[in-house]
Order: C-alpha cells, then sequence, then structure tokens
C-alpha cells in the first residue's frame, strides 16, 4: 500500500516540471542538431565529389 501511496505523490508532484521542460527542449535540439548535420554531410559530400571532378578537368600549365 505504501508503494501506491509513493507513485501517487510521485505523479501529482510538480516540482520537477521544469526540469521536465529543459529536458524536452534539450532533446529537441538535439535533434535538430542531427537533422541539420544529416542534411549538411550530404550536401557536403557532394559539392566536394564536384569539386574535386572539375579540378581533375583542369589541364596543368606547361
Amino acid at each position: 500500500m505504501k508503494l501506491n501511496k509513493f507513485f501517487a505523490a510521485f505523479l501529482n508532484d510538480e516540482s520537477g516540471a521544469v526540469t521536465v521542460d529543459w529536458v524536452v527542449l534539450a532533446a529537441a535540439t538535439v535533434g535538430l542538431g542531427a537533422l541539420i548535420g544529416t542534411t549538411i554531410i550530404g550536401n557536403a559530400e557532394t559539392l566536394a565529389t564536384g569539386t574535386g571532378t572539375f579540378i581533375g578537368t583542369i589541364a596543368a600549365p606547361s
């Protein structure tokens, strides 16, 4: 019975609500950073490949 009272008190306690908000905000920031990072990595690889191909076609001066 004591365990049920403990869980009921824990679920009704709002003193850690700000902490939960910060955890959600931090998780959203990390997720957005990961999404942006994967987009940048894909585009950077394409740009690097195109640049390497272009430089490979330039004739060296004689």
